[in-house]
């Protein structure tokens, strides 16, 4: 009798418990880009936004800056050596996981297009519309410079890919 009430028991303990996907990813991030992050070996592509590239130039004050690898430094110093939890959202074409990722409790994708580093990615998810108009109207970010949007630099610098 007391089997069945230990079974019991574990399945109460089962059933009561929050769920937690298997594909989440947790740990310390090393940022590949303005919009990638990679934890334990895992590629992940940020929910809902697009970032300038890394090689990709704007143009402020009449002169070039590579915005793309601005855009990657300031996410990596906001999120330092801070535990990275990101929900897996799916697969991009290319295999990644995307991710709706947070640092100390705050929506990454979300910090980025507030701060102007990046723009909310309207072709997958209107999350961040509201982010992107707050940052052009303070004019953060690459919101202070003359740029290509990250999806029409891609098609004119590698063929359409």
């Amino acid at each position: 009798m007391s089997w069945i009430l230990a079974g019991l028991w574990l399945i109460a303990l089962a059933v009561s418990a929050p769920p937690v996907a298997a594909e989440d990813l947790a740990g310390r991030a090393s940022v590949v880009d303005g919009d990638t992050i990679e934890i334990r070996g895992v590629r992940v592509r940020m929910w809902g936004i697009d970032a300038p590239e890394s090689k990709q130039i704007c143009r402020r004050a009449g002169g070039p800056w590579l915005c793309g690898g601005a855009a990657a430094n300031a996410l990596a110093e906001w999120i330092g050596t801070r535990t990275v939890l990101c929900e897996d959202k799916g697969r991009d074409r290319y295999g990644r996981m995307i991710g709706l990722c947070r640092v100390g409790g705050s929506d990454m994708s979300g910090w980025m297009v507030e701060n102007g580093w990046a723009m909310a990615f309207v072709r997958y998810s209107r999350d961040y519309v509201a982010h992107e108009e707050r940052a052009k109207a303070a004019r953060r970010g690459v919101w202070a410079s003359e740029f290509e949007a990250p999806w029409d630099w891609r098609a004119s610098s590698r063929g359409g890919r």
